[in-house]
């Protein structure tokens, strides 16, 4: 039986955002993050982080510190509350880039390869493009806040199913939702 998910764009999102972070220590999970992964686990989701790292593409960062920093993250969500993590490494500028949000190659993958139900999915992020990936996929969207006045959030109001003030706020209205599975 296909399982619903939700999908987490990482920089500014789940993590502070840090342009091309490659250190690990510069990781600093949002607020309320291990609260709002746990309520989506206890609704049964499944988790999952979709990201763009230009980054490499651009010499800024390697995959070897995309990956540090990824696995930073988890240590300090200090549980397992990810299925998979997929990422991008292509630039915005790669006319051959199937991968990179808005393409919703990444989540389509994420479907194949966990059989999910992405009619019952979300995903949650803070740029048109996070919108733009959900909507590609057949997913619900719901746009977090990062600041006020922030220029490219704004774009991204017209594309979100929700538009919520923090993670707190995303996982709540996720888990309100008529055809998400209750515990």
């Amino acid at each position: 039986m296909s399982k619903p998910a939700v999908f987490f764009d990482r920089d500014a999102t789940l993590i502070t955002d840090v342009p091309y972070i490659g250190d690990p220590s510069l990781v600093q999970l949002m607020p309320n993050a291990v609260q709002s992964l746990r309520i989506l686990k206890q609704h049964r989701f499944e988790l999952f982080v979709i990201s763009n790292q230009a980054g490499v593409a651009r010499g800024l960062i390697t995959k070897e510190q995309v990956e540090a920093v990824n696995a930073e993250m988890l240590r300090q969500l200090k549980q397992q509350f990810f299925t998979d993590i997929y990422y991008c490494c292509d630039g915005p500028d790669d006319p051959e880039s199937k991968c990179r949000k808005p393409s919703p190659q990444m989540v389509l993958q994420a479907r194949d390869d966990h059989d999910l139900d992405l009619s019952a999915s979300f995903f949650v992020g803070d740029k048109p493009a996070d919108m733009e990936c959900g909507r590609n996929a057949g997913c619900r969207t719901v746009l977090v806040l990062v600041g006020e006045d922030v220029p490219y959030q704004q774009p991204a109001k017209a594309l979100a199913d929700y538009v919520a003030d923090d993670l707190m706020d995303a996982a709540r209205w996720i888990c309100r939702q008529p055809d998400s599975m209750k515990a």
